[in-house]
């Protein structure tokens, strides 16, 4: 399955930090109405089981909305829920691994901050692209910020979508236009919003202008 770059625009990834008022199921609907346009399940604490339950309740949710269900890391549940595509890290299972563990109908989302890692990624079989931390970012501390020029290198190297992620708001969106970039991964911008929905219509708009099309 091939990746639609279209679908990468407003790419939500959970983060169950700001559940409370609303659980992750009713946060993530909370982001479909409001535009988002992938959804990306990480849970880095909860157990296999609970966590295969979430992923299938979550995948029938993102299917109703036909919005592209992404799984982070873990190979077994996004097989297992029957995922439209798996995220891996650089330091998580192999591109190459990982396809043929999932076959050729779930797309590939890989990690990559530098070109070197961009093309070895693509080449082994990633459907799309995930580059950051492009601003520093309370998500994942141990991470540098990449440049905006490796940003733009990636986007004019690949074949594939490219999607920017960390620490991305609405105050810095529009710092990476012209960079080549398809879309943009949030999470506290969407999951930490007092009002998802509301945001995710501000954001949705923002990054169709940022990436400098209209996916009306």
């Amino acid at each position: 399955m091939k990746c639609d770059k279209k679908t990468m625009l407003l790419y939500a990834v959970t983060d169950r930090a700001w559940t409370g008022k609303q659980s992750l199921y009713e946060q993530v609907e909370s982001a479909l109405k409001g535009g988002a346009t992938c959804v990306q399940l990480r849970e880095k604490e909860l157990g296999e089981e609970a966590f295969l339950q979430e992923a299938i309740a979550i995948a029938a949710l993102c299917k109703r909305y036909g919005v592209p269900f992404f799984v982070n890391d873990n190979v077994d549940i996004a097989v297992a829920c029957h995922a439209d595509g798996v995220h891996v890290g650089q330091e998580d299972m192999a591109a190459a691994k990982v396809r043929e563990r999932v076959g050729e109908n779930m797309m590939i989302g890989v990690s990559a901050h530098s070109v070197e890692e961009a093309l070895e990624a693509v080449k082994n079989g990633a459907d799309c692209l995930g580059v950051g931390a492009m601003f520093s970012t309370s998500t994942k501390t141990d991470v540098s910020v990449l440049p905006k020029e490796t940003l733009r290198a990636i986007c004019d190297a690949v074949p594939v979508p490219v999607v920017a992620i960390g620490g991305i708001n609405k105050r810095n969106m529009k710092e990476l236009a012209g960079t080549g970039v398809d879309g943009f991964a949030l999470v506290s911008a969407i999951f930490g919003a007092e009002d998802i929905e509301k945001e995710c219509r501000e954001l949705r708009a923002l990054s169709e202008e940022t990436v400098g099309y209209s996916a009306g």
